[in-house]
């Protein structure tokens, strides 16, 4: 059933083992349009972002030489730097995350090509159960930004001042995969709202991550 049609439905399925209902404020187009100002003009690592993105890209299209695997190492020693300061990025963990992939990269590339509004029942259970097999290796946050880059359209990020706010307070790693597709279908209702009034953005998830980026992790609204 589709995620167009019954809505709520969907939502209650998907939040049924969350630690609570997370927050659904939908921002104002004015809000987006204030926080990509202040994204942009606040926020370096949002190159970071672009490269990884762009190296994901060709990766998946054999157009480098690099791997997935490579060029998600380059967002991870960077944009989840704070991760990484007591867990040092050994050879070893890039040999999980090699594995994690080889295990996983065809059903997260399931939904590369979709946009979060397209959101159904069927997929909740398979987005939850990445998440947590992400988590084993990447911690929660990390598992949310790798899980983005590969499904960008569809996969929202957090960190756990984004996660705080809607209230799926992140706990030990291992617990958060309910809380994490809970956030998940809010994000969705989120871009269905404002899919009406910006027909034209490209992503409309990634707008909503800069404008909780600006309000809750850093207060810049």
């Amino acid at each position: 059933m589709g995620f167009g049609t019954d809505s709520q439905d969907v939502r209650i399925v998907g939040m049924k083992r969350a630690v609570a209902p997370p927050e659904n404020y939908t921002p104002t187009v004015a809000e987006l349009d204030e926080a990509r100002k202040r994204f942009l003009e606040y926020e370096p690592r949002d190159l970071f972002y672009r490269v990884a993105s762009e190296l994901i890209e060709l990766a998946l299209t054999s157009k480098t030489s690099m791997t997935v695997a490579e060029a998600l190492a380059v967002l991870l020693q960077t944009w989840n730097a704070q991760y990484y300061q007591f867990r040092p990025f050994t050879l070893q963990h890039f040999a999980d995350i090699e594995t994690l992939l080889k295990k996983h990269l065809d059903d997260v590339l399931r939904f590369r090509s979709r946009s979060i509004e397209s959101v159904s029942n069927s997929d909740v259970p398979i987005v939850e159960g990445l998440f947590n097999s992400f988590e084993q290796v990447l911690g929660p946050v990390g598992a949310a930004k790798s899980l983005h880059l590969l499904a960008p359209k569809f996969l929202p990020l957090w960190d756990r001042a984004i996660a705080r706010a809607y209230r799926c307070e992140l706990g030990n790693v291992g617990t958060n995969d309910a809380n994490y597709s809970a956030f998940f279908l809010v994000a969705g209702l989120q871009a269905r709202t404002l899919a009406a009034t910006m027909p034209e953005e490209a992503n409309l998830l990634k707008r909503i991550d800069e404008f909780n980026y600006c309000k809750h992790t850093k207060g810049w609204m």
